[in-house]
């Protein structure tokens, strides 16, 4: 019996619900009074429940009828949640925004970004992935992703489709409280070997031989690069970080920038990235779009 349920009867049900009355429903819906009774009146019977206490001028939900609203309004909701996302779909929009993401890449503006598609495209469902070093190219090779936003940097590939997005200011930093922060400039070769480098590690085979930017004798290795941070803050070495993560804390007088005899610093390029052949749809291109938008501001 339950299977003669029907998505018009439970949109009946909320309108009576959120109306007070059978005839503000009637109004809402463009019905008469008598079909939305009856449709009322047929959802009960199917469910086996009364949903309304009629002893009253105007009808009450009754305890049973509260419970059923709720589960109706999720249902309705999803559905038209569905329709919406086929519409999309049929329209010409990827079935889901998949997107790997190198976490050096400014973090605020790609929050701000996906903030704004939500808006303009409230029914797209995303995947997003944060990954270092090897970890985004990995995911495109791998199908995972439409696209991925890195630096070509980690794995030298060259049979990639790339346009080029944002230059990323990296530079060494280290707790205001560590040693190496009260060292004379340029920090000699001798003081960095000495103390203790936090790197980044790749968990995939892409970036095996790549040595990076490693110059002390005393290394720890993180998996990602929030981790790395709280360690930083806590003085338990010095790294190469991006301006955009740590200015905060410098001007809070909590990290401290250093110059190192090795090494001042660098821009690192930032891409987006695709595999040959594969095109993006309108979904992706717009949050590339509004990427570019906000970096240029």
């Amino acid at each position: 019996m339950i299977d003669s349920l029907t998505l018009d009867q439970l949109r009946i049900l909320i309108a009576v619900a959120d109306e007070g009355s059978f005839s503000g429903a009637a109004r809402r819906l463009g019905r008469v009074q008598s079909a939305i009774s009856q449709a009322v009146q047929t959802l009960e019977n199917t469910l086996g429940l009364a949903l309304f206490d009629r002893s009253a001028k105007k009808p009450v939900l009754t305890q049973a009828g509260r419970s059923i609203l709720m589960d109706a309004r999720q249902v309705v909701a999803r559905t038209d949640t569905l329709r919406a996302h086929a519409g999309s779909i049929a329209g010409g929009c990827e079935p889901e925004l998949t997107l790997s993401v190198d976490p050096l890449f400014p973090q605020p503006v790609l929050i701000e970004s996906l903030k704004a598609l939500s808006l303009a495209f409230p029914y797209m469902p995303v995947k997003l992935l944060t990954e270092g070093l090897g970890g985004p190219e990995q995911s495109l090779r791998d199908g995972h992703v439409l696209f991925a936003i890195y630096a070509l940097l980690a794995t030298g590939s060259r049979d990639l489709n790339v346009e080029k997005l944002i230059d990323v200011e990296m530079f060494p930093v280290v707790a205001a409280d560590h040693p190496m922060a009260q060292a004379p400039e340029p920090v000699s070769q001798e003081v960095v070997e000495a103390h203790t480098q936090l790197v980044l590690m790749d968990r995939t085979p892409l970036t095996q031989n790549m040595r990076g930017n490693i110059f002390s004798t005393h290394v720890w290795r993180f998996a990602d690069i929030a981790t790395r941070l709280d360690y930083l803050l806590a003085g338990f070495g010095w790294c190469h970080m991006p301006a955009w993560l740590v200015n905060g804390h410098i001007a809070a007088g909590r990290l401290k920038r250093l110059r190192l005899a090795q090494s001042n610093g660098a821009r690192i390029a930032m891409y987006v990235v695709r595999q040959h052949g594969r095109h993006l749809g309108p979904v992706s291109q717009w949050l590339i779009g509004d990427l570019r938008k906000r970096l240029g501001e």
